[in-house]
């Protein structure tokens, strides 16, 4: 169950951090984990692997210092689909404007060079954020939050995105679907009641890189992932501009 938690107005930051440290020693786990859905598509190369990409948190070394104190690493709690990323031990809690809070949000590591925390639609709406739909890394024009951590806090001015919908593939998978690095194509799900084409799934490619579309908590809710009795990739339709 999604967890959403109202901090009273004219507190603070270090009212709100002693109140945050307190939600977290009362509640469990909230952290990222999503419905799969895999397919095997007649003639194509790898399975098509469809994940739900819940709530997260990517951390710079600086700031995981800051949260968790001098020296502090990521533990690995359990591997991730794509190789050599993982979902950490690690959670933060993350503070909008409106005194609303996400408590325990999962860090995913390896570190990066710049802090980003990927939320969905409904995270944004909650906190009263309006969040932009971005590629990973594009921070320009983000709005930020506060982070609380066991040990500290790290105001972020920017960085707040809702992950642009995306598929990871290697070279087989893209010369198996005729498509390249930065394009888009959309993923139809046949699932009951609610079979849904989303569009402007952008490619983004690389070695050793497994076939897998990252969607968000939404976007799995809207076209029902959990009980899919097909995923498939289609090459998106030329704008037809004569019309």
């Amino acid at each position: 169950m999604t967890t959403m938690t109202q901090i009273p107005a004219g507190l603070g930051r270090i009212e709100i951090e002693k109140l945050v440290r307190e939600v977290l020693r009362s509640q469990g786990d909230t952290g990222a984990a999503g419905s799969q859905v895999a397919s095997a598509p007649d003639g194509a190369p790898n399975p098509l692997i469809v994940n739900v990409s819940a709530r997260h948190v990517h951390l710079s070394p600086e700031h995981l210092e800051m949260l968790y104190g001098p020296g502090a690493e990521l533990e690995v709690d359990r591997e991730l689909y794509q190789g050599g990323y993982f979902a950490a031990r690690q959670t933060v809690s993350v503070v909008g404007p409106r005194r609303r809070m996400l408590p325990n949000v999962r860090v995913l590591g390896p570190c990066r060079g710049a802090t980003q925390v990927e939320l969905s639609f409904t995270d944004g709406i909650f906190l009263g954020l309006d969040l932009p739909v971005r590629i990973s890394g594009d921070h320009h024009d983000t709005p930020g939050c506060l982070l609380v951590g066991p040990a500290g806090v790290v105001q972020l001015e920017s960085g707040l995105i809702r992950a642009m919908r995306h598929v990871h593939m290697g070279p087989e998978d893209l010369a198996h679907y005729g498509v390249e690095a930065g394009e888009s194509m959309q993923l139809r799900v046949e699932s009951a009641g609610c079979t849904t084409v989303l569009e402007d799934m952008v490619v983004r490619a690389g070695e050793d890189i497994r076939l897998e579309v990252h969607i968000d908590t939404d976007e799995g809710n809207a076209v029902n992932l959990g009980v899919a009795q097909k995923v498939e990739l289609q090459k998106s339709n030329p704008c037809d501009c004569h019309g």
